[in-house]
């Protein structure tokens, strides 16, 4: 099913660039429950992940539509070219969005929800890979990471109980941008964030489900082993 793009990607020519872009684009960001509601019957959720073969400057992007509710999948589709965009912390989204893109464009079903391996509002600049990506299609996106974004904390975190379904915000100035979210019992948590049409609410109770019995959704799993699987096959 062809993704319809609200906004062009391209590629910035330099690192000073690309930050302007960021900052111009997070103006568009849409921090609202227009997407689907937590545990909507028939919500199709897309999980998209990224792999490098540096040795071939090869970037690999795997898009894995499972069923909300039963976690079957119902699509998955692949891309894979040129890293367009050299590594610069914060600027992540620049290398890996023309294959996220590609491999999107090529998935038989309709996206109500897309989960980013990455962050979104949890940014430095307040505008990860899940808010690029919402923005330029207009997709409700989130952000799941299984690391701590680098951000401005000014006070101390909050405990994180142990049990799954516990959680800590992420501040960032004082405001909160995320939350860590224990998935497992006693198990280290995941970092959610909205990307795009989307709440912080909403995206730890859309998360919480994809995660039965491992610490990463499932959307997230998925992607990251077929998008390795097209490297190891020659991409």
């Amino acid at each position: 099913m062809p993704l319809h793009l609200t906004l062009p990607h391209t590629t910035p020519a330099s690192e000073a660039e690309a930050v302007a872009v960021q900052l111009r684009l997070r103006e568009r960001v849409v921090a609202d429950s227009s997407g689907p509601a937590p545990g909507a019957p028939g919500t199709v959720v897309v999980g998209v992940d990224v792999a490098y073969d540096d040795d071939r400057d090869l970037v690999a992007a795997a898009a894995v539509a499972l069923d909300a509710a039963s976690l079957e999948v119902v699509a998955e589709a692949t891309a894979a070219g040129p890293v367009a965009f050299p590594y610069v912390p914060g600027l992540l989204a620049f290398r890996e969005l023309p294959a996220v893109l590609a491999a999107l464009d090529r998935l038989t079903v309709a996206p109500d929800l897309v989960v980013c391996d990455g962050y979104g509002l949890a940014h430095p600049r307040r505008f990860g890979l899940a808010s690029h990506l919402g923005v330029l299609t207009d997709l409700p996106t989130i952000g799941v990471a299984k690391n701590p974004p680098p951000l401005a904390v000014r006070e101390p975190p909050r405990p994180l109980a142990p049990g799954r379904g516990a959680t800590a915000p992420l501040l960032d100035a004082g405001d909160e941008v995320g939350r860590a979210l224990r998935t497992r019992d006693g198990v280290r948590p995941v970092y959610v964030s909205p990307g795009h049409r989307t709440t912080l609410d909403d995206a730890c109770a859309h998360t919480l489900p994809l995660t039965v019995g491992v610490r990463l959704p499932q959307t997230t799993r998925l992607a990251d082993r077929l998008c390795r699987d097209t490297l190891a096959s020659g991409g």
